[in-house]
């Protein structure tokens, strides 16, 4: 009796240590994804940041609101860039073009959102430019999406938001109004990515949309408490504002 009452008690001691080293791997896999993806968002955060700063505005700049739950907007600009950001064939000067996107690519039998960063050199600038005073649509044509060129810099991106805004007579912050003049002064960015654990059970498109494993999401209204994603958000200056 006693050898079993003290083999009873070693089992529940075992189950105990077992479910005590079972939760602290899951904290340490969860505390490891949280730092990856704040580690990525950072890092896009700062890519973006770069590409502003040296922003030039045109009429055709593209700055697309989504109208999707989960936003997914489009963004387009011309910029400046070093020479050792282009190739030596395509440099033939440093006006270039940038422009973000997010798109669904298939990883592993899933699919997996990603925000996409393309970049156009200034040897297709310059030719766009050109083309622009008989084709109204040669400089947006440089912000469409190439699969070939275009590479993802951010993976599990539920939504991607880049709002444009201005300032009223006042100083007031308020939403810019598009037109051919004057660019907006800055854009506020807000990142939704989900994190690691969760990425590999949002497995279709619609489910990263929101439908059909819409549980995984929840309600864009309560995005901030949803344990499964992580919300960064910036306000980032627009370069140049004056028209090209």
């Amino acid at each position: 009796m006693e050898l079993m009452f003290s083999m009873a008690i070693g089992s529940v001691i075992l189950i105990v240590a077992a479910t005590m080293l079972r939760s602290s791997g899951d904290g340490y896999e969860r505390l490891g994804g949280n730092v990856a993806s704040e580690r990525e968002a950072r890092a896009l955060i700062t890519q973006i940041a770069s590409d502003l700063a040296t922003a030039n505005f045109h009429k055709d700049t593209l700055v697309e609101k989504s109208a999707s739950p989960w936003p997914v907007d489009r963004l387009g600009f011309l910029n400046l860039q070093p020479a050792e950001a282009q190739t030596d064939a395509g440099r033939i000067g440093d006006l270039c073009a940038v422009n973000y996107y997010v798109k669904d690519l298939p990883m592993g039998g899933k699919t997996v959102r990603c925000l996409m960063r393309g970049f156009r050199e200034s040897k297709d600038v310059f030719a766009a430019l050109r083309a622009s005073a008989t084709s109204a649509a040669a400089v947006t044509k440089l912000f469409d999406p190439q699969a070939v060129v275009d590479e993802p810099i951010a993976f599990g991106v539920v939504s991607f938001e880049a709002r444009p805004r201005a300032r009223d007579a006042a100083g007031r912050w308020i939403d810019w109004v598009k037109n051919d003049t004057i660019g907006p002064e800055a854009l506020d960015i807000k990142l939704v990515v989900a994190r690691r654990e969760w990425v590999g059970k949002l497995k279709t498109s619609s489910d990263w949309d929101g439908g059909g494993n819409a549980s995984l999401l929840g309600s864009p209204s309560l995005v901030s408490r949803n344990k499964n994603l992580e919300v960064y958000s910036t306000s980032l200056r627009f370069g140049n504002r004056p028209s090209i």
